[in-house]
């Protein structure tokens, strides 16, 4: 019984002894740890200088046939019957409508009967001139009757002239009554009903041609100066790339968009629709220096300027985080081309700006990108 109790003090003092070993040997492992730094890496790009870069610049139009007219007819009058509607297609010369022509048919009719009555006097007229001039060589009649003998022939022909034109005028209106296709093509719109009296002019129908569609797309005076007439340029509609070729550019500028416009030749096998919008992707070289950086190695500065972060040469392989402002002079999807306070050979950070802060110190990833995008 003794002995069990001065045993039990001894093994309390030796467990404690050995936590303060192990303790002692754990906070000189943290002491070790604790003296190793380690720093930010990041991707670098050295940055290349350019004396120009390529503007890829987007003008849209429309779509339109070379014949797209609305057509009618040349008189008025009420509309009769019509043979053909919207979606249509019809050849050069088919009948497409008609106007009531009751009028006309009598008109013409009576006119006929007075070229007849007239062509009667004519004949009585010619026969009187006939005798009276064998009278007058046995001087039975005057100088007088003689000249209004012949006077009388000549009101007569020329009255008979008068109906002959205005019957061929009737004979004309007769035919217009009649509307044709003035070339193949489709129809777009019908703008009037059978029973309706249309206006002089009044188009019945819009009337797409089949020729060789054409794109219409304004551009800018700079742009339109550097451009020729049969040079190939890219029209998209939809989702079709044509390679087309500029038939002509407009010699003035529209008071609305201020734009000239170009008129260009799709391909003939081109499938569009009047109305589409076209699209032509112009580059042009824009002769202004600086530097092609991407998107994500810019971030927002003061009084709208953007920054982006130099790394400065400090000890060893490592860099200082510096500051620059810097000014966007032309964006696309993934790049920027900057001018600012940089000089070529500078490295930037090309990513993940937002993990750094100015003067951190940072090392370098084995990979860097290529200064010329």
């Amino acid at each position: 019984m003794y002995a069990s109790k001065t045993f039990t003090p001894f093994i309390r003092y030796w467990a404690l002894g050995l936590s303060l070993i192990v303790l002692s040997g754990c906070g000189s492992e943290v002491k070790e740890h604790s003296q190793t730094i380690e720093y930010q890496t990041v991707l670098s790009q050295t940055l290349v200088l350019n004396d120009h870069y390529q503007h890829m610049q987007t003008y849209t139009g429309t779509i339109r046939s070379a014949n797209t007219t609305g057509i009618g007819f040349e008189l008025a009058g009420k509309l009769n019957n019509i043979l053909v509607d919207s979606g249509d297609t019809v050849t050069k010369g088919q009948t497409l409508a008609q106007l009531d022509t009751d009028l006309l048919t009598a008109e013409k009719q009576q006119l006929q009967a007075s070229l007849l009555q007239t062509q009667a006097d004519i004949d009585l007229a010619k026969n009187t001139l006939v005798r009276t001039q064998k009278l007058k060589l046995q001087n039975y009649v005057s100088e007088q009757q003689l000249d209004e003998t012949q006077q009388q022939v000549i009101s007569l022909q020329a009255n008979q002239k008068r109906i002959e034109a205005s019957l061929r005028a009737t004979t004309l209106k007769l035919e217009k009554s009649t509307l044709l296709a003035p070339f193949s093509g489709k129809i777009s719109q019908r703008f009037h009903n059978v029973g309706e009296v249309i206006a002089l002019g009044s188009p019945v129908f819009t009337l797409i041609g089949n020729s060789q569609p054409l794109a219409y797309i304004g551009v800018p005076i700079d742009i339109a100066q550097q451009l020729t007439t049969q040079q190939m340029v890219d029209v998209r509609v939809g989702k079709q790339t044509f390679s087309a070729e500029i038939a002509g550019i407009s010699a003035e500028v529209n008071t609305i968009s201020r734009t000239v416009q170009l008129r260009i030749l799709l391909p003939d096998s081109a499938r569009v629709i009047n109305g589409e919008i076209a699209y032509l992707a112009y580059q042009q070289d824009v002769q202004q220096p600086g530097y092609w950086v991407p998107m994500s190695a810019l971030t927002d500065g003061v009084r709208g300027l953007w920054n982006v972060f130099l790394l400065a040469k400090a000890e060893q392989d490592y860099y200082l985080i510096e500051r620059r402002d810097v000014d966007i002079i032309y964006t696309n999807e993934q790049q920027a081309y900057i001018q600012g306070a940089i000089q070529a050979t500078d490295m930037i950070v090309s990513q993940g700006l937002h993990k750094l802060v100015v003067s951190q110190k940072v090392t370098l990833a084995q990979i860097e990108l290529e200064g010329a995008l």
